[in-house]
């Protein structure tokens, strides 16, 4: 019996029936053995066949998912440079009231333009089921616990860039719920939109959706960088006044202690 027929013989005994296994995907090169063209790609394309593009209300909404975060972090920036706002309002709180009051308004606006967007455009039927209408309610209850709960931990200022206004809190805040998601507003205000577009079975909802996702993102990644630079030259510059203050309280104890006449060494 040559080699091959002894290899096969054993085959036989390991599978008797013949059975076909599936050949397992390589850790590393596994999807480059996927063969994406038997990939059923039908439910993306109706997807996408329900959403207009060129509709005035979709791009409107885009831009105003676009510019609001563009527009508070370019804001907080400059007048982080410049103190600008503060010295135009008298009071950096005042300034900074103000400029929450713009982005509250804002985002209302953005929230109009996005529910006009699907009001506008078709409903799919694939998510117009009493499951994913109660995801939806169950998102939007979330993403507002999310919302309120933050801002009852930050307050006004703490949440309406208050830090670039040389307004900081006493202490980093690590409670509810800071302590189970980072940027807790940020990813609730994405939850209830989310929970709109399912509610209203809408497919461009899931397309703005995403787009507010990704708005966010990029603004963490600005913000993030340019506030831990702020919160640490602050905490520097009260290190340093701090140092400044306990060394000229020693040189005054030193001067009474010249002028009484004492001779042991004070402080």
């Amino acid at each position: 019996m040559s080699d091959s027929d002894s290899d096969a013989a054993a085959e036989r005994v390991n599978n008797p029936a013949g059975e076909s296994h599936p050949v397992l995907l390589d850790c590393c090169g596994g999807l480059s053995n996927v063969d994406y063209s038997k990939m059923d790609l039908k439910p993306m394309e109706e997807l996408l066949k329900l959403i207009n593009f060129h509709d005035p209300s979709f791009r409107i909404a885009v831009i105003a998912i676009i510019f609001n975060p563009l527009f508070w972090n370019v804001v907080a920036r400059w007048e982080h440079s410049t103190r600008s706002l503060s010295r135009l309002f008298g009071s950096p709180y005042l300034a900074c009231y103000c400029l929450g009051f713009i982005i509250i308004l804002l985002n209302i606006y953005r929230s109009h333009s996005m529910t006009m967007a699907m009001k506008a455009q078709a409903r799919w039927e694939v998510m117009d089921r009493t499951g994913v209408f109660y995801a939806g309610v169950t998102l939007m209850v979330l993403g507002t616990l999310l919302v309120v709960s933050s801002f009852l931990a930050l307050g006004f200022t703490g949440t309406f860039l208050g830090d670039y206004f040389g307004i900081l809190m006493d202490e980093k805040v690590t409670g509810f719920p800071f302590n189970i998601i980072k940027n807790p507003m940020y990813w609730g205000s994405t939850a209830n939109y989310l929970g709109l577009a399912l509610i209203g079975a809408s497919p461009v909802g899931l397309v703005l959706t995403a787009i507010v996702g990704v708005a966010y993102k990029v603004a963490l990644r600005f913000e993030g960088r340019h506030l831990h630079l702020i919160r640490t030259s602050i905490s520097s510059a009260k290190s340093k006044s701090r140092e400044q203050k306990e060394k000229h309280g020693r040189s005054l104890a030193r001067e009474r202690c010249k002028r009484r006449g004492i001779k042991e060494t004070c402080f």
